[in-house]
């Protein structure tokens, strides 16, 4: 057997190709003594030799085939034998077909996926001891280790010399456009309208005297003063009224005035030549700013700061939310049966694309490693896995042999 460098499971798998051998040599050498001793005998003896001498034959025919296998017997140059080192490539070939074809196959891998229920044994695992903790854990070290790596003036340069120019040259007002009608057609505005209204009536409510500061000294200058303290009394009760009505109107003729804006600036933004020039003119002369670029890397240096306090604080409230969110979808998970569908189909194409785009590469591992090896290594490595099996076949010649021997001896004897 070739030198390699064996661990624990192969030492045993070793000692078991041995025991095994042992006891097929032994059955060849039992055969071979009652031969000997059986020879020329008459009566019952004849049988039992015939039957010994057609087991050494069985015996040695299978030693022959199972050791033609790994090398040539007793080292003669006999035509196809020492198979497994002379035509290891070919080999690995066909065991390399032989696995995509019948076992790394789209069909195959995606109908395993499908029953194998990973979203239900995904959210059981999630949702079980401190699997949540230690994921988040897990993901708070590598980000925590990974941002400090991303330096400011890494950020500026990317920033400068390539996103905000591939933002400039891209033209952006039909996204904006379809963002905008987006937003309009689901009504995701009027919760920011509503915030909006309610903050700009209670700041009015308690900016009375910021009002009178802008109003009086736009008043007549022979006006009375108590006639002006009237006039902005009642243009701050006003005010105050019509910021009520809209706020608390859903169908207010304000609202509906904003949704009729906000659609017309939708439609415009991708279908009026001069809307979609001037939105593009302001985008580059807001990208082109000299100052865009730091203030967006000053941007990112905070939320990176804030960042990463937050995730090396164990009790920190993201650390917390993002436990709750992985423990509530492992719930999720297991409760929700059109949920599990969906993930394990999509689970199921995505490994599907993956063996169908990259299988033969990953299966192309099997050819490579062998490939590599020595034809002798290829050998010892191989018998060292199914040798003490195949010591079966020589087992099994020895006494298939013998009875077949025996029986023979007998018809003989008979005719």
């Amino acid at each position: 057997m070739a030198t390699l460098t064996l661990g624990a499971a192969d030492l045993v798998r070793r000692r078991g190709l041995r025991q095994m051998r042992s006891v097929a040599l032994a059955l060849l050498v039992l055969a071979a003594v009652i031969y000997v001793v059986t020879l020329h005998r008459s009566g019952g003896w004849g049988y039992v030799n015939a039957a010994a001498e057609a087991a050494m034959v069985g015996a040695l025919a299978d030693w022959f085939a199972v050791t033609a296998l790994f090398r040539r017997p007793l080292g003669l140059p006999i035509p196809h034998t020492a198979i497994v080192p002379t035509r290891k490539d070919s080999l690995a070939e066909s065991l390399e077909q032989f696995v995509t074809e019948n076992f790394l196959s789209e069909e195959v891998v995606g109908e395993k996926m499908r029953t194998a229920e990973v979203s239900r044994r995904a959210g059981e695992w999630l949702a079980a001891g401190n699997h949540a903790e230690r994921i988040v854990a897990e993901g708070a070290r590598t980000v925590g280790a990974a941002l400090p790596k991303l330096g400011d003036e890494d950020v500026t340069a990317f920033v400068s010399g390539s996103l905000l120019p591939r933002f400039v040259k891209e033209p952006l007002s039909p996204i904006a456009g379809h963002f905008v009608g987006s937003v309009v057609d689901d009504g995701a505005h009027h919760a920011l309208l509503d915030l909006l209204l309610v903050e700009a009536h209670d700041w009015l409510a308690d900016n009375r005297d910021l009002l009178a500061d802008v109003v009086g000294p736009r008043a007549p200058r022979w006006s009375p003063q108590w006639v002006d303290r009237m006039v902005i009394d009642r243009i701050h009760r006003e005010a105050l009224a019509w910021l009520a009505d809209v706020r608390d109107n859903q169908s207010h003729p304000a609202r509906r005035a904003i949704d009729r804006l906000l659609g017309q600036l939708a439609h415009d933004l991708q279908h009026d030549p001069d809307t979609m020039a001037r939105f593009e003119a302001w985008k580059a002369r807001m990208l082109t700013h000299p100052d865009m670029g730091s203030s967006l890397t000053a941007v990112w240096d905070a939320m990176r700061t804030a960042l990463i306090d937050s995730i090396n604080d164990p009790s920190s409230t993201l650390r917390a939310r993002a436990i709750r969110a992985l423990q509530e979808l492992g719930q999720r998970l297991q409760d929700d049966e059109s949920l599990r569908a969906k993930v394990d189909s999509r689970a199921a194409e995505a490994v599907g694309y993956v063996v169908r785009t990259y299988g033969r590469e990953i299966v192309s591992v099997i050819s490579d490693t062998i490939e590599r090896w020595d034809g002798r290594e290829a050998a010892a490595r191989i018998e060292l896995h199914v040798g003490r099996d195949l010591q079966f076949i020589r087992i099994n010649g020895t006494v298939v042999g013998a009875l077949v021997g025996l029986t023979i001896h007998t018809v003989s004897q008979l005719l």
